[in-house]
């Protein structure tokens, strides 16, 4: 019984030494949230590539990513970048690059760069000023390498020219001049012009011609009978000819029209007359021989 009672003892101290479940509770929540501002931590850090002998200092700002090397290729020319991505799902890279250290050029016109991640092709955003270019590159989760191909290492940033100032040259002033005054003239008389007393004339009178028609002449000024023909006869070419009819428009015969309209009605029941007799006869024949 005693040792029963001691193991049991024993038993309840280890319990009450144990932490309680709200406890644990606490301590996992607090290690995810860790877990999760360590990984999105953004890093601001410089990393230095050796170009021909000479060191150039490469900053970047990484979120959930870091820089663990660079490499120059100088044959492509290539930025070879080894990374590291700590976010659980995508990691951003900002990468600041100096034009007088490594720059995409076409022409003398900026030129645009291009990305690779594990050898893949991938998008990104670039800012641009007179001096830097930066690129903004998204990392899944995994990457180890990153490429960044331009044109060329080392360019000097060109400086507009700037053109001398030219004196400004005032101009020569020239000596005053006397001003002559006009001599005045003598004044000469002026003639008045000759008033001629305007002339009317009278324009000529013109009788107006007159044409007279068929079987009329003109006779102080009015058309009159030509009486040197006889009656139903003009003057035609200084010979008497006979006058033309006048035409007659057709007349219709409405009692002509009436009567053939009477014999077309008269023929037509006498047709549909015989019409009915043979099929009434074709029809009795019909029922005779059934």
């Amino acid at each position: 019984m005693l040792k029963n009672r001691g193991t049991e003892k024993i038993q309840s101290e280890k319990i009450k030494n144990l932490p309680n479940v709200n406890t644990l509770l606490k301590i996992s929540i607090g290690l995810m949230i860790v877990a999760i501002i360590s990984s999105a931590f953004v890093y601001a850090e410089t990393v230095s590539v050796t170009v021909d002998g000479t060191s150039y200092d490469i900053d970047y700002t990484g979120t959930g990513v870091s820089v663990t090397s660079v490499e120059a290729d100088l044959d492509l020319p290539t930025l070879i970048l080894s990374v590291d991505v700590t976010a659980d799902d995508v990691g951003i890279l900002e990468i600041s690059l100096e034009r007088s250290f490594f720059d995409s050029k076409y022409q003398g016109d900026d030129d645009l760069f291009f990305v690779v991640v594990d050898g893949l092709d991938v998008e990104f955003i670039e800012e641009k000023t007179s001096t830097m270019r930066t690129l903004t590159i998204e990392l899944p989760s995994g990457t180890q390498d990153v490429e960044i191909i331009g044109s060329v290492f080392g360019s000097p940033v060109e400086e507009p020219p700037t053109e001398p100032e030219t004196p400004v040259e005032e101009p020569p002033t020239e000596p005053e001049t006397p001003v002559e005054e006009p001599t005045a003239e003598p004044e000469t008389p002026v003639e008045e012009p000759k008033v001629v007393p305007p002339t009317t004339t009278k324009p000529p009178v013109t009788k107006p011609k007159t044409e007279c028609g068929p079987g009329t002449i003109l006779k102080d000024g009015v058309c009159v009978l030509d009486q040197r023909c006889g009656p139903g006869t003009v003057l035609k070419d200084g010979a008497c000819v006979l006058e033309p009819e006048p035409k007659t428009a057709p007349s219709t015969d409405v009692k002509g029209i009436g009567k053939e309209l009477v014999i077309g009605l008269i023929a037509a029941f006498v047709v549909a007359g015989a019409v009915g007799i043979i099929l009434g006869l074709i029809s009795k024949a019909s029922k005779s021989r059934d």
